[in-house]
């Protein structure tokens, strides 16, 4: 089958693609101070060139002093970072294609210890305790209040250094995924109890982002049913409880949802092919992305996979088959896509002997 489908513009309002190609957001802790520098901008640079149509970022931390949970992480606030992310932009503009930001705040994942501030703990919907010591500060009103504005403000700033959009990251046990969650979301307030209360949080952040960025400003959502801690996991179980979660979330003003993934060809629940992107755009009726696994072949996936079963790779033409029949609108690549930059270009080109194979080393360089 033509990779063709791949390589079709798409036009949601203001934004314009030229490809079906998205790049995944992939932490790379290449940012030393937080500031994007030479080597980032060539690194989106290149998939710009080589085809991709809209780069995710890595997640980007917004301005709030728990918001990092990893080492040489970029920040989405502070003026040298923002004139780092705007070269980044225009690098990424100069090659034809679109950008937007993953904005970020981990939540309780950050260990006491982590940059730039020590001696802070966690954030998260409920307090934790260790020996005594309040590893995960319980966040009060305020502090809700506080990371909404951050998100706000840090959307507000992806605009005005001319962003294409921007992603929140709403997924993998991060910080507004676990106010999802009744695991880690047991509050007797309005932020918690049944799961439209839960997502209360997450509605809140995404109107306030919507008011600072204006009704044609792209808003995408990173969601997720399994998490980091277990791959097992699902936050609903049902068609229908699908709808009822996202549809307050596409009312707030989500504009495509970003459906993670571990596997894009595995069905998301019993006596349908769909997956999760595709029951997703089925119940809002707005732009899906998928995602997971794409072009990484079986050698990739048995390095990774660290659960349940050893995967087999889908090929690209189970993909397209799905692209064609409007199952979703965006193929997200992740892995593939940092191994090789030129991947999109290799594939549009019936290339697929060219792309680089996987190599650990490439997880730990920035090509």
């Amino acid at each position: 089958m033509s990779a063709q489908a791949l390589f079709k513009p798409f036009q949601l309002g203001s934004l314009e693609l030229p490809t079906r190609v998205v790049m995944a957001p992939m932490t790379r802790s290449f940012s030393p101070g937080g500031v994007p520098n030479s080597k980032v901008i060539e690194y989106y640079r290149r998939r710009a060139a080589a085809g991709v149509g809209l780069i995710i970022t890595e997640g980007t931390t917004v301005d709030h002093k728990a918001s990092n949970g990893y080492p040489n992480v970029p920040h989405f606030y502070g003026e040298a970072a923002l004139a780092g992310w705007k070269k980044v932009v225009d690098a990424v503009h100069a090659e034809g294609g679109k950008i937007v930001p993953q904005l970020w705040h981990v939540g309780s994942v950050r260990r006491i210890g982590t940059e730039p501030d020590a001696s802070v703990p966690g954030y998260g919907p409920m307090e934790k305790l260790k020996d005594g010591q309040v590893v995960v500060h319980g966040m009060t009103h305020q502090d809700i209040q506080e990371v909404i504005a951050a998100f706000a403000q840090a959307a507000k700033d992806a605009q005005s250094i001319g962003m294409d959009g921007v992603e929140i990251h709403g997924a993998h046990g991060y910080l507004v995924d676990q106010f999802f969650w009744e695991g880690s979301n047991q509050r007797t307030d309005e932020y918690g109890g049944s799961l439209a209360k839960r997502s209360r949080f997450a509605i809140e952040l995404i109107q306030a982002v919507r008011a600072a960025v204006g009704p044609g400003f792209p808003i995408i959502v990173r969601f997720s049913q399994w998490k980091q801690q277990d791959y097992s996991a699902r936050l609903v179980q049902t068609p229908e409880a699908l709808g009822e979660f996202l549809q307050p979330l596409a009312d707030a003003g989500v504009d495509i949802f970003h459906c993670s993934t571990r596997r894009f060809w595995e069905p998301e629940f019993d006596g349908s092919p769909l997956n999760l992107a595709g029951w997703t755009r089925k119940l809002t009726g707005k732009p899906t992305i998928t995602v997971g696994s794409v072009g990484l072949d079986g050698e990739f996936l048995q390095f990774m996979v660290n659960t349940d079963k050893i995967a087999q790779p889908a090929s690209l033409e189970k993909l397209l088959e799905r692209l064609n029949n409007d199952e979703f609108d965006l193929v997200a690549v992740g892995r593939a896509l940092l191994v090789d930059p030129d991947w999109a270009q290799k594939v549009r080109e019936g290339r697929e002997q060219d792309i680089l194979p996987f190599s650990r080393e490439a997880l730990t360089t920035l090509v």
